[in-house]
């Protein structure tokens, strides 16, 4: 099959989180398949700045925003270590204004007391991308199956498709379009993409889609509510994922329309690139060992963190770590309300707490304050840093993920290949992918963590308790359960089958 993919971001090329790694890993695990895949994204100032290599065409894209024709460059490249293309759609005014020296992102900027903010022209940005993918069909004269649009970035592209291009009033411009088909992935539904309703008039799409059965929500135009409701299928990233926004807990207000597409909606859980993220071949590490040698070489790993971070190198004090984004989803808070009785509860037989990451002021805070509080006993990092966070993985004992809400998640799948036990939050992808610790599930081989259901700190403490103790008082049980982990397969591979079945099934139909 032919497959075109369409994303504000991609490995490589541009990275806020998880929607840059499908979008730049799921292209190269489908080509590997045997399909025809390529990419398209905003050229953005760090993939002018990036490592691979772009190289300019001569082919100008205009689309219409409002009353204004606005124009774009088509640059080329391909995805890192394969031959999949992509295509970066240039606009400066829109695109080139990434710099996280001066706290400027993909999509938001940071204000001098560290709020964020989206910025203001948003909506007029990604109008632009969407209608610029569709029209980069017609100029490439590429002729996909499969149009694969992800995330509100491009909520529109699906709309744009139904309403104006498979109805070209040109049959050589209608035939080009009219046997794809498009497929729309929500990464993260609180992420939605909500502008002013009288934003509507810079899409050139008709007043008549604002109703309460298509464009708008609540008095609000939804770049993602379109999406869902003009793909031909909406898939997300894990299978519990999917069932958990259809309920207004999860739903963000979407619950109701994504119920009414439930025939049309599904799950896949997002892979791991097994070529970055294994512990037998990663350069970032002290020792490097597979499941065979994880008891012998793991240590070295935990000690080379332990003295990266001046903690006291004491091999059978547990190691527990957290790499995140430090927003609340991450479950920052439940972490600050059990940190006393997690740290000062086990004073007598010691424990360390490693955090890595970026985020919002109020939690970059409270961390200090608890290094502060426990000196020698927390190693922190207030940034994002990937050699670091591959050092982690391999040198923590324990990985903590208390989930206020999580579609996939990657780091609980890094952790089991990197045999560093999960203890996590069953929800969303969560709960699709670790297999909580007890007699049976040990038996039957298949346990790989421990996880809780109540966000409370009492469940919290009461899990870590748990992984704690078979830490600690049987030794061969935690070596058995960091193989269990270490052989699963969470590969691209893996999902990229899963999509491959959707994507057959409405080609064929």
């Amino acid at each position: 099959m032919v497959i075109l993919h369409a994303a504000s971001e991609v490995v490589g090329f541009a990275k806020t989180g998880g929607l840059a790694d499908v979008a730049g890993s799921l292209p190269r695990a489908l080509a590997r398949r045997g399909h025809q895949c390529a990419v398209i994204l905003p050229l953005y100032r760090s993939a002018r700045s990036a490592k691979v290599p772009l190289t300019p065409t001569d082919i100008t894209v205009t689309v219409p925003v409002g009353r204004r024709s606005v124009s774009g460059r088509l640059w080329t490249s391909t995805l890192p270590d394969s031959d999949v293309p992509v295509y970066l759609i240039e606009h400066n005014d829109y695109f080139d204004r990434d710099d996280s020296a001066q706290g400027r992102g993909l999509y938001q900027f940071t204000l001098p007391n560290g709020q964020r903010w989206d910025y203001p022209d948003n909506c007029e940005r990604f109008i632009f991308f969407s209608r610029a993918v569709l029209e980069c069909i017609r100029l490439l004269d590429l002729r996909p199956q499969i149009l694969h649009a992800h995330d509100w970035q491009t909520g529109l592209l699906p709309v744009y498709f139904q309403e104006m291009y498979r109805r070209h009033p040109d049959f050589q411009q209608r035939e080009r379009y009219e046997k794809a088909r498009v497929v729309f992935t929500i990464h993260n539904i609180a992420y939605q993409g909500v502008f002013r309703a009288s934003e509507l008039a810079l899409t050139g799409l008709d007043w008549r889609l604002f109703n309460y059965r298509q464009l708008e929500f609540y008095g609000q135009l939804n770049f993602l509510k379109g999406g869902i409701v003009f793909a031909n299928w909406i898939t997300t990233v894990s299978p519990r994922y999917a069932e958990e926004i259809q309920t207004p807990y999860f739903g963000y207000g979407l619950q109701g329309v994504l119920s009414e597409r439930r025939d049309r909606l599904g799950g896949i859980v997002n892979g791991v690139d097994y070529a970055v993220w294994d512990p037998s071949t990663d350069r970032h590490l002290a020792a490097r060992y597979e499941v065979e040698t994880v008891a012998q070489s793991k240590p070295a790993c935990k000690a080379a963190l332990q003295r990266r971070y001046g903690l006291p190198e004491e091999p059978r004090t547990p190691v527990l770590a957290m790499v995140a984004r430090l927003v609340e989803q991450k479950g920052l808070d439940l972490l600050g309300r059990s940190a006393d009785s997690l740290l000062s509860g086990t004073a007598q037989s010691g424990l360390q707490l490693i955090v890595l990451g970026e985020g919002d002021p109020v939690y970059h805070r409270m961390l200090n304050e608890l290094r502060n509080r426990y000196s020698g006993r927390i190693g922190l990092t207030l940034a994002f840093d990937e050699p670091l966070a591959h050092q982690i993985e391999a040198g923590a004992d324990i990985f903590l993920m208390p989930i206020l809400y999580e579609p996939s998640g990657l780091n609980q799948l890094y952790s089991l290949k990197y045999g560093t036990v999960p203890v996590v939050r069953a929800c969303g992808g969560l709960a699709d992918t670790i297999v909580d610790y007890n007699p049976g599930t040990m038996a039957d081989g298949t346990a790989t963590g421990f996880s809780f259901v109540h966000y409370t700190p009492g469940a919290f403490l009461a899990t870590i308790q748990r992984a704690l103790d078979l830490y600690r008082d049987q030794p061969e049980q935690w070596l058995a359960l960091q193989r269990n982990g270490m052989r699963q397969d969470w590969s691209w591979n893996r999902s990229a089958a899963e999509y491959e079945k959707i994507y057959a099934l409405l080609a064929g139909g």
